[in-house]
Parts: structure tokens; C-alpha cells; sequence
């Protein structure tokens, strides 16, 4: 696949002061190679690091690192049709050293072929078809600039997660999370122990009590949630039973909506903080519009979906 892949190396740097040294880097489909030559014997390149990573050979002038890129703490960046992973190359000297520390940038982008996909993406990745609409779900790393690179939280962490709807030829729509549980099984069944998450048409329950919250939006057809890892079933696999509606941008309301509770200030309307009273029933009962208009009627589409297997620990 590295044959698909045009490279480009980029070294950036940061507080290196006087240091004298030649780098040369070689990004390839799946790893990288980092040469790095001394200009002055009193340098320590044991004490080079890449990311996490020692140094894979060593000699008193030179340090070279060949690594894959899932190694070393590498971070990963989508965009369009780019893939980034960058890292830090650090020297860190003891106290009263005469060389001082220093970081350079390290940093490999590759052109993506329309048919890649992030293999992390497959445990935790889902894709659901309804009529003329395509939605997705999956967990995301901390900033929601990739795919999470693991599918273990521990307790009190946050989980990151992303959902969208592909709109093709469809008008413009907005997507909310209409109802949201933690369960232990991968179909909700009446022996399901569950744990609620996004109750009432859109509710962030889970924000009163934790630090949960809807992130801003970066388009209609997307939405972000943060959640806080739970005590629910730790240390077992837990699912996450979502249904996600595609509605008209100009249709908000009591049952249509993305509510998260902030404390000292109380409960939020995401897309538009100044009608945050159409979550004033987040505390008592949002009551539910016709059935034909929330299944396939001219104002959206539903979809269920499940996020899973992950794992939360203590």
C-alpha cells in the first residue's frame, strides 16, 4: 500500500537554541526512519527520544529511529485527503548541562487513497443505510481529530464520540441524538442491565452528574458528545444504544433537540443557548410528536445504532 502514497517529510523546530545536528527522515506506508547525526562530541544521543521511543541503534555520533507509526505515541490527523502523524524528537539534558534541551517536530504526510481506512475504525466504526441516508458513528480520539486509538477507558476518562449523517441529495439537515443507553449486551433484550445516557428527546441526563456534555458543532449533519467513562458494568463489555434523527434545521423543539446540563447555570440548548428553554422539560417529561413525522415523514429520518464493544476501567 506504501506505493499509493505520496510522502512529504517535515521537520519543524522548536527551542532547539544552538544545537548543531543533521536529520534526515523517510516516511513510508507504515513506519518511519529518523536519522540523527551529532556535530559535537559532547552530546548524549542516548538521551534522544521519538514520541516514547528509544532510539532503535546508537552510536556516540549518530541515533536512529526506524518505528511504525501505531508506536511512539504518534499523533494521527485526517483530513480530506490527507493523513498526518507527527511526533516530538526530544533531548533532554540533566541539570546544569551545557547543551540545553531542545524538541524538533517530526512530522509525515501521505496523500490517502480513496479506498483507506483507519483499522482502528473497525471495532468501534458503524455505517447504517435508510433511504436516501447514510449514518455513522464512532468513537473518537480526545480532540475528535481521529479515530480512538483504544477502546479502554479508564473510570472518570472521557469517551469521544461522533456521529453524522451522510445527506447526498437530501436538504440540508440537522442531526441529533434522540435517545442514548449504556447496555451489556449488543441488543437491548428485557433482561438488558442499562445505564441512561440522553433521555427525553434529546436530554444529556448524564451531564447533570458528570462531566458529560454535546461539544460545538463543526456542521448541521454532525454531531460530538463527550462522556464521561461511567461506574455502569466496569471492567465488562459495554454497547451503546443510540437513536440518531436527521431533522430540518428550522424544526427545533421541546421533542427535537440537544440539551446538556451546565453547572451553576443549569440546562442548555446546544445550537442555540438564548431558546434554552425548549429544555425546561429535562426535568419533568418531553412530550413526543406524531409517529409518522419522526419515522420517515417530510421533516427527517430515525436511525438506531450501537457503538461497541468497549470497556471501561477501574
Amino acid at each position: 500500500m506504501a506505493s499509493l502514497w505520496y510522502c512529504v517529510a517535515v521537520l519543524g523546530l522548536v527551542a532547539r537554541g544552538s544545537v548543531n545536528a543533521d536529520m534526515k527522515l523517510d516516511c513510508k506506508g507504515g513506519f518511519v526512519t529518523l536519522v540523527w547525526t551529532d556535530g559535537r562530541s559532547q552530546m548524549d544521543t542516548s538521551l534522544l527520544r521519538l514520541g516514547s521511543c528509544f532510539p532503535t541503534s546508537l552510536t556516540d555520533r549518530e541515533a536512529v529511529f526506524t518505528v511504525d507509526f501505531n508506536d511512539c505515541n504518534f499523533r494521527r490527523l485526517v483530513t480530506g485527503k490527507r493523513l498526518i502523524y507527527a511526533n516530538d524528537l526530544t533531548y533532554i539534558t540533566p541539570p546544569n548541562s551545557v547543551i540545553p534541551s531542545y524538541i524538533d517536530l517530526i512530522v509525515c504526510e501521505f496523500e490517502r487513497p480513496r479506498d483507506w481506512y483507519p483499522l482502528v475504525y473497525e471495532p468501534v466504526f458503524s455505517t447504517y443505510g435508510l433511504e436516501e441516508l447514510v449514518f455513522h458513528i464512532g468513537l473518537m480520539n480526545a480532540n475528535f481529530s481521529g479515530p480512538a486509538e483504544s477502546t479502554r477507558f479508564p473510570l472518570g476518562s472521557i469517551i469521544a464520540i461522533m456521529a453524522s449523517v451522510e445527506q447526498q441529495t437530501h436538504q440540508p439537515l440537522l442531526l441529533l441524538i434522540d435517545e442514548c443507553v449504556a447496555a451489556t449486551t449488543p441488543e437491548l433484550q428485557p433482561e438488558s442491565s442499562l445505564y441512561p445516557l440522553i433521555t427525553k428527546k434529546g436530554c444529556l441526563v448524564d451531564s447533570k452528574k458528570s462531566r458529560s456534555k454535546f461539544e460545538p458543532r463543526q456542521k448541521t449533519s454532525e454531531i460530538r458528545l463527550s462522556l464521561q467513562a461511567f461506574k455502569f458494568a466496569v471492567g465488562g463489555e459495554v454497547f451503546i444504544h443510540c437513536s440518531l434523527v436527521a431533522w430540518d434545521p428550522n424544526g427545533l423543539g421541546n421533542t427535537k433537540k440537544a440539551c446538556h446540563y451546565i453547572k451553576d447555570y443549569g440546562w442548555e440548548l446546544l445550537d442555540d443557548p438564548s431558546h434554552s428553554s425548549l429544555c425546561d422539560c429535562c426535568e419533568s417529561s418531553c412530550k413526543a410528536r406524531k409517529t409518522r413525522d419522526l419515522v420517515t415523514g417530510k421533516h427527517g429520518a430515525v436511525q438506531n445504532v450501537v457503538l461497541g464493544p468497549l470497556t471501561i476501567t477501574d
